[in-house]
């Protein structure tokens, strides 16, 4: 766990952006069916964000809550976007961002809790 960690300090801003870009390419994308992968397209979007999330709140940087402030706005505006391009914009999708980033800051802060010698170093 603390190999994560660190690798998460030390590569945050790459991290963070290839979730972003990942979440937005699958979000956008047509499909002609959902995917056939365990659990439903709530979870999906909850996960998607936590760990998005995750990775800010673990390495907090001077103005992470704003930076998580625009994650909520960014998957709003994905949700006005996708009946657009052939997908279904759904304000409970938000919510489960939404709740995917509150997770995403509590599972942070108890990591920190748990290993406060490998996240102080990098602080």
């Amino acid at each position: 766990m603390t190999f994560i960690v660190r690798q998460v300090h030390r590569h945050w801003v790459a991290v963070t952006l290839f979730f972003l870009l990942a979440i937005t390419f699958l979000s956008l994308t047509p499909q002609a069916s959902l995917p056939s992968v365990p659990g439903t397209d709530k979870s999906h979007h909850f996960i998607a964000y936590a760990a998005l999330m995750f990775v800010v709140a673990l390495r907090r940087p001077k103005y992470w809550l704003l930076i998580g402030l625009f994650f909520f706005c960014w998957s709003g505006g994905i949700e006005i976007l996708q009946p657009y391009v052939n997908r279904y914009g759904e304000w409970l999708d938000l919510a489960a961002n939404g709740g995917g980033l509150i997770c995403g800051v509590i599972l942070a802060t108890v990591i920190t809790w748990l290993f406060p010698q490998v996240v102080n170093e990098y602080s």
